[in-house]
């Protein structure tokens, strides 16, 4: 699982291996493994959708923390268009 994205190909076997390990879990494990195993079929869906496309926020997130950060520093921004400025500077967007 190298790659970015799989093909539906992939993901079909990940998948009947995933079925294949939460049985196991569930029945022939400890018992925690078996909370393991409820958790995961909650979540069944999105793991799957996560394998066949790897898409996250991770890059809105960041700017946020940046966002943050900058108000932190600065005690608050009276002026806004200061503090855009700012966020666009450390942002790295040329003006």
């Amino acid at each position: 699982m190298n790659k970015k994205s799989q093909t539906a190909k992939q993901c079909r076997d990940n998948i009947r291996k995933l079925k294949e390990m939460m049985k196991i879990m569930k029945y022939e494990a400890p018992t925690e493994f078996g909370k393991l195993a409820e958790t995961i079929s909650e979540w069944f869906a999105p793991i799957i959708r996560m394998w066949r496309f790897t898409k996250n926020n991770g890059i809105t997130e960041g700017f946020h923390r940046k966002m943050k950060l900058i108000q932190r520093r600065a005690y608050g921004y009276r002026n806004f268009e200061n503090y855009r400025l700012r966020v666009l500077v450390e942002c790295g967007v040329n003006l």
